[in-house]
């Protein structure tokens, strides 16, 4: 079957002046034939062999082929430039001879002409080619990720109180949740993510955050490099507001609490109500020393200060 909007190998079933008739392997009877131009078929090509093209139809609406590789096919995502703009819709550029038509229904926001914007590729009611700038109606949600792969992806929508929206792979729909979000995003962005579920409907979850045991042990990292260049403590504790924590190591609370927790429990850092400090070899070892660093504890409530400050006096 010849598909319309794809790249695809079809082979060459016929011969004529202006061309060669291509067909898919699937078709044992050839009813289903496209032309590519003589201009567009390789030299030496004889029948019964295969060309790798894409199918679109032409200015008269006539299905074609073609060896050239648009910049956006069937299932990718791409920033394509205005070159044209009318009462129906807009024309983009898109590397072929014949611009793509970007229906008015199809656009978000305002159009301007030489403006570059990120669209999607859908066959219309008519089987016509169009480009769309609903990402929800072109991407898939039948990817082949399983949940910790690293993946790519653009960033084509920011919603409050929900999220990133991310086409991964220019293919797949993706979500970055809210509160995975630590530093501003954009429209346009790409980011590398971790795939962290997969919804039953296909969507992805994603974190800028690597697989959790591995984060924790990078956000400890980050809290002790930050403690060294502050003396071996940090004002911080587990009463600290988000909006500080977030200010002074760029974690979020539940990451800093998770990572402080690991890094205590490897007795590397200690936690009290003034914040975290940097335990010493000594106490590691177990002889209980806690390095001299950051304000000091003051004494305990009712403790006698007279004690251990005793002069001793000539006769």
């Amino acid at each position: 079957m010849i598909k319309l909007g794809e790249m695809q190998e079809l082979e060459v079933v016929k011969k004529v002046d202006f061309g060669v008739y291509l067909k898919s392997s699937e078709d044992v009877k050839g009813e289903d034939k496209v032309l590519l131009p003589l201009k567009q078929v390789p030299e030496n090509t004889n029948t019964g062999d295969k060309i790798k093209v894409f199918v679109y139809r032409d200015s008269n609406d006539r299905i074609i082929a073609t060896t050239k590789r648009p910049r956006i096919v069937i299932g990718e995502i791409a920033y394509l430039k205005v070159v044209q703009i009318t009462r129906i819709g807009a024309f983009l550029s898109w590397g072929l001879e014949k611009d793509l038509f970007l229906p008015f229904k199809e656009q978000v926001g305002e159009i301007k002409l030489n403006g570059e914007y990120m669209v999607g590729l859908y066959i219309d009611k008519s089987d016509r080619l169009c480009a769309t700038m609903n990402m929800f109606k072109v991407l898939g949600t039948d990817s082949p990720y399983k949940v910790n792969d690293v993946v790519k992806g653009t960033v084509f929508s920011l919603k409050r109180g929900l999220g990133a929206m991310v086409a991964v792979d220019g293919k797949y729909l993706g979500l970055i949740h809210e509160g995975e979000i630590l530093k501003p995003l954009h429209s346009g962005d790409v980011v590398e993510v971790r795939v962290s579920h997969i919804k039953e409907d296909g969507k992805l979850d994603l974190s800028l955050k690597d697989a959790p045991k591995l984060q924790i042990d990078k956000d400890g990292e980050k809290i002790l490099n930050a403690m060294l260049k502050n003396k071996g403590f940090l004002p911080l504790n587990d009463d600290s507001s988000p909006e500080k924590i977030n200010d002074v190591l760029g974690l979020s609370k539940s990451s800093f609490k998770k990572s402080a927790g690991r890094l205590m429990k490897k007795r590397m850092i200690s936690m009290n109500s003034d914040g975290i400090r940097m335990v010493s070899e000594d106490s590691r070892a177990g002889r209980n020393t806690v390095k001299n660093h950051g304000p000091k504890p003051g004494p305990k409530p009712g403790a006698d200060r007279s004690k251990g400050n005793k002069r001793t006096f000539k006769k």
